[in-house]
């Protein structure tokens, strides 16, 4: 049974099509192949340029929030702490695909350990889910902030963001962790060459030649779960955010207070919608070439990661400022 599309990246399925002439015993595979991006074998070279580009600037950029925010005293706050459990999250998921694409771009190095395959597949997909739950924490400290703003440091207390990062971190991990014991139990008989550049877990469970309904069945699950809450809690925050900000006795009042919701909803922007753009090609894009299909994919597991400091870095005041004085010479 194929398995549908996961629109925030979390079940992301490519077309994936395995020849016969591949097919041998491999029941016990010690390595897989990953092909890198297939039938643009002769371009990874300058395929590798924009990749590492958006590698640079996804570590580069959210390492200087994580500096920024403990330098910053002004910042020791709920929406700044999640902001940095994002930073450290999308610093995770790009390090998870970046290295390993990039050896394979650079040195032909395509062939991957079992086992070290199922530890990416484990890192890109529970990071997906936490980066969903940080922004759905986030979603709820502009709400407190807005709608509550009296009651926002009792009720948003350092004891409560970590709280709430723990449930993130927990749900992430939790959902995830039978995806690599399900896939380690299938037997392969048919080919350990994934077209890909990363082991995407439906690209995995694939090769297996066996039932593989239950994981299925089981990414499904998850996907319509994390996709579902995460979606409603944010719309739910949203709306009562809107409702509060009409409520608002001036116009200067109502645009200045939405101003500070701003960069999360860019950062919401930039998360999901390259996933739904990705869904619906694959749901409606049969005829699309299997490198398109992957180029998107490798590209929008590393554009939000990229965007998110940038956005928070022009936005955002206080790190803007901060930023400026730490490029700026002293007595400047």
């Amino acid at each position: 049974m194929q398995e549908t599309p996961f629109c925030l990246r979390v079940g992301h399925l490519l077309p994936y099509s395995m020849s016969d002439s591949n097919t041998t015993d491999f029941t016990n595979p010690s390595t897989f192949i990953l092909l890198g991006i297939p039938g643009l074998e002769m371009d990874h070279v300058w395929i590798s340029i924009p990749f590492c580009t958006m590698y640079i600037i996804a570590v580069l950029g959210n390492f200087t929030i994580l500096v920024i925010v403990k330098m910053e005293q002004s910042l020791h706050g709920p929406m700044y702490y999640f902001l940095c459990m994002l930073a450290v999250s999308d610093l995770v998921l790009s390090t998870s695909t970046l290295p390993k694409m990039l050896s394979i771009f650079w040195f032909n190095s395509k062939e991957i350990n079992f086992s070290a395959c199922l530890t990416q597949m484990y890192f890109i997909h529970s990071f997906l889910v936490m980066d969903s739950g940080i922004l759905v924490a986030m979603a709820l400290d502009r709400y407190v902030a807005i709608c509550h703003p009296l009651r926002h440091s009792t009720i948003l207390t350092n004891f409560v963001v970590g709280k709430i990062g723990l449930a993130v971190v927990l749900r992430g991990g939790m959902l995830i962790l039978p995806y690599p014991f399900l896939t380690r139990q299938w037997p392969y008989c048919r080919t350990t060459i994934i077209p890909h550049t990363q082991c995407e877990h439906m690209a995995v469970v694939k090769l297996a030649c066996a039932d593989t309904h239950i994981s299925n069945y089981y990414s499904l699950s998850v996907a319509f779960l994390v996709t579902g809450l995460d979606v409603f809690f944010i719309a739910v925050s949203y709306i009562q955010i809107l409702r509060a900000i009409f409520s608002l006795p001036t116009k200067d009042a109502r645009l200045k207070t939405f101003g500070t919701c701003g960069s999360h909803l860019f950062v919401i922007l930039t998360s999901y919608i390259p996933a739904l753009f990705s869904s619906l090609m694959h749901r409606f894009g049969n005829n699309v070439a299997v490198h398109f299909h992957v180029l998107m994919s490798n590209a929008y597991l590393l554009m939000p990661p990229m965007m998110h400091p940038i956005i928070y870095g022009v936005r955002t005041k206080q790190i803007r400022d901060r930023l400026l004085r730490l490029l700026t010479p002293k007595g400047t």
